[in-house]
């Protein structure tokens, strides 16, 4: 099934900002620094991977920018997020579609896919009590369901639901509200072969629509072709960043992951053996 997304006027407008800058970003993760003296900066609307071993603090960056993870509070060291140093984080999560794993072990539930995807409009992981949907977002969730091809998973409980039904859920959660960017961690981890292929179709649909996408990953194959700049993490420092061919050479991913690999190209797709 052909998906079609499209960026609203609202979305539109939002472009002319930077989706983030780091200066100096040093995040604590108990007693350790899972990243450190970060300086990075991304457009709106840009395609970037981060890519790095597990352990880099490329989740941790991701949580950073969803302000569930703080720097550490120094001179030289600022944070903004699409203009802006300090944010309502609910009025942060709704500019930014977020799919992670920490996310799907919460919504293992006998939540329906219908409520997760509502849930994306309250900043949950299901539809609680207290939550009141409207006619107009319960619209929204139908056709988010629709968009990502599973409008017969609306009645089904996420607990019931295959690995790749269930991640698919998400990614109608995250595009139900209309944002900027989607920010994907691991999104490929627990899927089959053809579940994972059908994800990279799916995510190269979501690039070509207009929105932003921010992927991390420890995958080379996972970086779809729409994909332009590479950053490499390690020990949750920069170790290089740039356009996705001069950074994805043999001798830089050899020294990511610590192991001496070979690299392919296919289809615009890169393969480590």
């Amino acid at each position: 099934m052909a998906m079609r997304f499209s960026v609203t006027n609202r979305g539109q407008q939002r472009l002319a900002l930077p989706l983030l800058s780091f200066q100096n970003v040093t995040v604590m993760r108990g007693d350790r620094a899972a990243l450190q003296e970060v300086n990075l900066e991304i457009a709106a609307g840009e395609h970037v991977c981060i890519l790095g071993p597990n352990g880099c603090g490329k989740s941790t960056l991701i949580k950073t920018i969803a302000r569930e993870c703080y720097p550490l509070a120094r001179a030289g060291c600022a944070i903004s997020i699409l203009g802006r140093e300090r944010w309502n984080i609910f009025e942060l999560r709704s500019l930014l579609g977020i799919v992670s794993p920490d996310l799907l072990a919460s919504c293992t539930t006998e939540a329906t896919g219908r409520d997760v995807v509502l849930s994306g409009f309250f900043s949950s992981t299901r539809i609680f009590p207290h939550h009141h949907p409207e006619p107009e977002l319960l619209a929204r969730a139908e056709a988010a369901l629709k968009r990502l091809g599973i409008a017969h998973l609306a009645d089904r409980p996420v607990a019931q639901m295959s690995s790749g039904e269930a991640k698919r859920t998400l990614i109608a959660r995250a595009v139900v509200h209309d944002p900027q960017t989607l920010l994907f961690d691991e999104p490929s981890s627990a899927l089959d072969i053809g579940a994972q292929l059908q994800l990279r179709e799916t995510l190269r649909e979501l690039a070509q629509s207009g929105l932003g996408i921010l992927l991390v990953t420890h995958h080379v194959s996972e970086i779809i072709p729409e994909i332009e700049r590479v950053v490499l993490l390690r020990g949750g420092r920069i170790l290089r960043d740039g356009p996705k061919a001069a950074i994805l050479t043999e001798e830089n991913l050899s020294r990511l992951f610590n192991a001496k690999v070979r690299l392919g190209q296919h289809y615009g797709y890169f393969h480590l053996y």
